[in-house]
């Protein structure tokens, strides 16, 4: 069976970092691009950032950048999500899904330039609450 697990979140205070982690078992993520999505109460989802595991490319939603990090271990098949400088507003859950990777996309919004990936797979959440 194919699985992700995201696992990692907590509670932060602002300013905080944390590391998120998305394991994933039962397929390699050498054919995919793996994204980090989350959502708030009351909002919808929104893209975070994404990692092609075969060219190493990272994409990151401009609220995030400078901040956040994307990673992948190949060997532990997983990929993780280094948070930096939390802020309040970063309180969400968080989920990582994978994807084929000619699916990612950047999308130019009102709030600025965000990620986009079309999943085949999703890992369940895990909540990330920044609050002093």
């Amino acid at each position: 069976d194919v699985q992700l697990q995201a696992f990692g979140g907590g509670l932060v205070q602002p300013g905080g970092s944390l590391r998120l982690s998305c394991a994933a078992s039962g397929f390699t993520f050498g054919d995919y691009a793996i994204g980090w999505f989350r959502q708030a109460p009351g909002k919808e989802r929104e893209g975070v950032a994404c990692i092609i595991r075969s060219d190493g490319s990272t994409y990151y939603d401009d609220s995030v950048k400078g901040r956040f990090t994307v990673s992948s271990d190949n060997a532990k098949n997983t990929v993780y999500l280094q948070m930096n400088i939390l802020k309040p507003e970063d309180t969400a859950v968080y989920y990582c899904g994978a994807g084929a990777a000619d699916t990612v996309a950047v999308v130019t919004t009102p709030r600025g330039e965000t990620i986009d990936l079309d999943c085949d797979y999703w890992g369940q959440g895990t909540l990330v609450t920044v609050s002093s």
